[in-house]
């Protein structure tokens, strides 16, 4: 009786009879033979089906398959190194499931849009189905290092009664006669939850809603928010370098078949280890006016900014201590000089930008409740969060890393669009 296998662990059956349930992703008509290309999600396989070890009802259905039919196949498994996975299977019996009737995503050149419309098919193709592949590994790399280094995972709240980043790019919905907004980082919770587990981090969703036509802004995107007591700047970043390089070498090691369908240059992915290089953001704009890229001391980097840092250095590169000005309202503040902040982004190099905004927030109830006034932020929406400051206040920092950003700069897209199934933009809602 054949044996029910994933395509993943086919050179464990050589030899042996299996059945494989999945999709033709190609097929060669060779005459008596037929050259099948079969997908199951674990991998692809080539099936050999031979006239004379078929009943004519499977031959005749193999003939007959379509791109992205449905179908299971039952055969020996052969070792070969002239097949493309080095195995191959030969059919003993073919059942079609369903014939796909004119496929719409063909082996000939697609715009993006069309593309995008047809999402839900594309993904099945081996490039995203590459980039996803690296997305659930990149996924569970996070959750694994800060499981093992003591964080405790605390969900936070998707609707919220205010703001966290900005009040220019809240979506607001209706929460039964009162305003509510989708949110857009978890941070604020946590720094509740910090005072009860001491290192926690929450994962899900977030929105912002940014008019950006830019390839490294989504509408939605995932981002892991790790928090920690009792920590300052220097903590928050020795925690992420270590954090980042885990994430990177646990992909170069266990996704290198995917890096290479996706013809990744690994050099830079390679480098990823600490200590990463760090400069102030005085050096950064001093080093940018330099080079011709102007700025003025005081506004925000944007892309053109970040590019040109990061392509100074062959690793990712820290820059700390921004104006006050251009960070969040609970950042702290520098001791010697209060119009910095103790903030810190981490720059991908090649030109993908920040993947890591942080810092260490402050810890003092007035400074907190007069920037809460000089951001004109509803001041009862965050009594609960002053109150983190009343009763047993600490330092502590965190940060958060956006799973898109990051796996675009892995897998060196050209579009940050690719790094989810379906991405939501300005102009996307659909499919």
């Amino acid at each position: 009786m054949a044996i029910k296998v994933t395509i993943d662990r086919i050179a464990d059956h050589v030899g042996q009879e299996v059945l494989l349930q999945g999709w033709v992703a190609n097929r060669t008509d060779k005459g008596r033979l037929q050259f099948l290309t079969f997908r199951d999600g674990t991998g692809t396989v080539q099936v050999v089906v031979f006239h004379k070890n078929v009943s004519e009802t499977a031959f005749d259905a193999a003939r007959r398959l379509t791109l992205e039919s449905s179908c299971e196949v039952t055969g020996l498994v052969r070792a070969d190194e002239r097949a493309p996975s080095g195995y191959e299977v030969d059919a003993r019996d073919l059942h079609v499931l369903q014939f796909a009737e004119d496929y719409p995503i063909t082996p000939k050149e697609h715009g993006i849009d069309f593309l995008m419309d047809h999402r839900h098919l594309w993904i099945r193709s081996s490039r995203q189905h590459a980039i996803l592949k690296v997305r659930a590994t990149v996924i569970r790399a996070i959750r694994n290092w800060l499981d093992d280094q003591g964080f405790t995972l605390v969900d936070t709240p998707i609707l919220t009664p205010a703001a966290c980043e900005g009040t220019t790019t809240l979506f607001e919905t209706d929460y039964f006669g009162e305003p509510a907004y989708l949110t857009q980082s978890g941070q604020l919770y946590n720094e509740a939850t910090i005072m009860a587990f001491g290192r926690t981090y929450c994962f899900g969703p977030t929105f912002r809603a940014e008019k950006s036509k830019t390839r490294r802004h989504l509408i939605e995107f995932w981002m892991v928010e790790p928090e920690m007591a009792y920590a300052g700047l220097e903590e928050c970043m020795r925690v992420e370098e270590e954090f980042v390089s885990h994430i990177v070498q646990t992909t170069l090691r266990e996704r290198a078949a995917e890096l290479q369908l996706l013809e990744r240059d690994l050099t830079y992915l390679q480098q990823v280890t600490p200590p990463f290089p760090r400069i102030s953001y005085d050096e950064a704009v001093e080093i940018l006016n330099r080079d011709g890229v102007e700025i003025c001391w005081g506004d925000d980097f944007g892309a053109p900014h970040e590019t040109a840092l990061g392509q100074r250095f062959g690793k990712p590169v820290f820059v700390h201590h921004y104006p006050a000005q251009c960070k969040a309202f609970y950042m702290e503040e520098d001791a010697q000089r209060p119009e910095l902040s103790l903030s810190v982004d981490l720059l991908a190099p090649e030109g993908y930008g920040e993947i890591i905004g942080g810092g260490q927030r402050t810890a003092s109830l007035e400074l907190l409740e007069r920037r809460i006034a000089e951001h004109h932020l509803p001041c009862a929406a965050f009594n609960w969060y002053l109150d983190l400051r009343r009763y047993g206040s600490v330092p502590h920092a965190g940060f958060g890393l956006g799973i898109e950003r990051t796996v675009a700069w892995i897998c060196n897209r050209p579009h940050i669009r690719e790094t989810i199934p379906f991405p939501r933009t300005i102009y996307r809602l659909t499919p």
